[in-house]
């Protein structure tokens, strides 16, 4: 399951539905075409790294946006020994996916002005050059759904959108996923049938052939045989 795949999953009850942004001026950026593609083409097919390339050539976040999505990022995951969501590229991950999933644009888009809004009016400060006691006061309100107030309903929706896809995006990342000790398929050791059981039917293995079939340092190794079908290593 990819990125795009396990985005899927994420709920989104609780967003309107979400317009297309129009009247945009967006300008070509292929180098970070060429710099980002590689991240989201695994088990894709022609037309859809096409599809890919075209959304990856395109713009969404202001950079001020961005600034903040990565800083709200480290609030909900915070850094540790493993890695952050910037080396996870979680920023580009909400970035690519507000291009990919047009419903996400308008309540992310909304959620950064008014989360800004109230930056300025209690600090006289934007929330990217906020210190960081005054922007967890401005996430706490909204952080906790359980607990929100009325006033807060809105902000307290994109917090959980912003939360889902910050865990989404690092969760499924190669940083991500040693961090959570995931190792994928590995295959099993297997030491031959147990001895109680080859004693309870009177059977044992014959020397000369376990040192081939149960020597574990040799598991990877290709057997070669002879024309007559013997087995020689």
């Amino acid at each position: 399951m990819n990125r795009r795949d396990s985005i899927k999953y994420i709920a989104t009850g609780t967003l309107a539905s979400g317009v297309l942004l129009t009247g945009c001026d967006w300008a070509e950026k292929e180098e970070a075409v060429v710099k980002s593609l590689w991240k989201y083409k695994y088990g894709r097919t022609p037309k859809e790294i096409e599809y890919d390339n075209h959304l990856l050539s395109q713009q969404f976040f202001s950079q001020e946006e961005m600034a903040m999505i990565t800083q709200l990022g480290h609030f909900i995951l915070p850094a540790n020994e493993v890695g952050n969501i910037e080396k996870a590229e979680v920023p580009d991950f909400i970035e690519f996916m507000a291009k990919d999933f047009p419903d996400f644009q308008e309540p992310l888009k909304e959620g950064l002005t008014a989360l800004n809004q109230r930056a300025l009016t209690e600090f006289n400060l934007s929330f990217v050059k906020a210190e960081k006691k005054q922007k967890q006061q401005l996430i706490d309100p909204i952080a906790y759904p359980d607990t929100v107030t009325e006033e807060f309903l809105q902000q307290s929706e994109f917090f959980t959108l912003m939360r889902n896809l910050v865990v989404t995006g690092y969760f499924t990342s190669e940083v991500g996923l040693k961090d959570l000790g995931y190792q994928g398929n590995q295959p099993n050791v297997w030491d031959g049938v147990p001895n109680d059981i080859l004693d309870e039917h009177q059977m044992e293995y014959d020397p000369k052939w376990t040192a081939h079939f149960l020597d574990i340092e040799k598991r990877n190794d290709v057997a070669q045989w002879d024309d007559q079908g013997n087995l020689i290593s």
